[in-house]
C-alpha cells in the first residue's frame, strides 16, 4: 500500500476527522463553527482533531489579527483533495 494510503487512512479512522473534513469543505473556519457543524465533541477533543489535521498537512491554521485575535482553518490543497473523498463517499 503506497504511504500516502496509509497515512489518509490513519487520519480519516480518528473519530470526528470525517465530520471535520465535512464541515470545513461546508465553510466552516472558526472554532465555534466546526463545533455547531460536528456537535457533542468536547471541546479539548475539537482542539485536538483540529491540531491532528493541522499538522497532517489538512488544515492551515491562521491566526486573524483582530481584537481579540483568533484563529481560523482552512483547508490546504492536501485537504481539498482529501475532502473530494468525503464528498465522494457521501
Amino acid at each position: 500500500m503506497p504511504d500516502e494510503v496509509r497515512r489518509a487512512a490513519d487520519i480519516l479512522e480518528r473519530r470526528h476527522v470525517i465530520p471535520l473534513l465535512w464541515a470545513s469543505t461546508a465553510g466552516a473556519t472558526r472554532f465555534n463553527e466546526f463545533r455547531q457543524a460536528v456537535g457533542g465533541v468536547p471541546p479539548r477533543t475539537l482542539s485536538d482533531r483540529l491540531r491532528d489535521l493541522e499538522r497532517a498537512g489538512v488544515l492551515e491554521r491562521r491566526v486573524i489579527p483582530a481584537s481579540p485575535p483568533y484563529p481560523e482553518y482552512r483547508l490546504t490543497d492536501a485537504g481539498r483533495r482529501l475532502a473530494a473523498v468525503i464528498r465522494a463517499i457521501a
